[in-house]
């Protein structure tokens, strides 16, 4: 579990291709300090499993399904990514209550500069509006966001000085893909009441005695 808190901007540094799966080796100095084999680091947003541990550099393996559903098979060496290792239950949740698992992709639709903040529009995959409200929650490439204004197809976020210094959030142009990850609480609300919706009346017994 992350709170889409970056904590550096990491590089990646190669790309194994293995048919349907990737090796992406990251260059990571603070995330890498207390890496082991076996432990999660999101990137971009995407929970990755480290399998080896090197010179300020962390190896993960990304699957098809990780591929296909996120911006990372598009990436390759020299392009900055953003970094964070999972929260501790003892940590302060500075964001919001990430998972790693990417829902969609979304694109970069248009930047709006202010006099030290940017307003971003971001285009909405089929199927995520309805998990985002304004004011809520979203997780943009590994950011917690809060959604300024949430449409069928897009929604705008307002990012402050130090995200667009600190993350790759500074850096992307309309048109560019970023990973999105909805608020997890809204997906269980949703199944919750549809379950209910779906639950059969209960049937109610006859009153006692005749009818006069």
């Amino acid at each position: 579990m992350f709170t889409g808190i970056v904590e550096e901007l990491g590089e990646i540094v190669g790309i194994e291709s293995a048919g349907d799966s990737a090796k992406i080796t990251i260059h990571g100095p603070l995330v890498t300090q207390d890496a082991v084999h076996g432990a999660s680091i999101a990137v971009n947003g995407v929970c990755l499993t480290v399998v080896d541990v090197k010179d300020e550099t962390f190896t993960a393996d990304a699957v098809k399904e990780t591929l296909d559903r996120s911006s990372l098979g598009a990436l390759g060496p020299g392009a900055r990514v953003n970094l964070e290792r999972p929260v501790r239950l003892q940590d302060r949740l500075g964001g919001h209550l990430v998972q790693g698992h990417v829902d969609g992709v979304g694109r970069v639709v248009s930047r709006e500069p202010g006099e030290r903040w940017e307003l971003v529009t971001v285009s909405l995959p089929a199927g995520l509006s309805r998990y985002v409200v304004d004011k809520g929650s979203i997780t943009v490439d590994g950011v917690s966001l809060t959604v300024v204004e949430a449409r069928d197809d897009a929604f705008s976020v307002a990012l402050i000085p130090t995200t667009l210094a600190l993350t790759t959030l500074g850096h992307k142009a309309p048109g560019d893909p970023v990973n999105l990850e909805v608020d997890v609480v809204a997906k269980y609300v949703e199944r919750m009441l549809g379950a209910r919706a779906a639950r059969p009346a209960p049937e109610t017994a006859a009153p006692a005695g005749g009818v006069s």
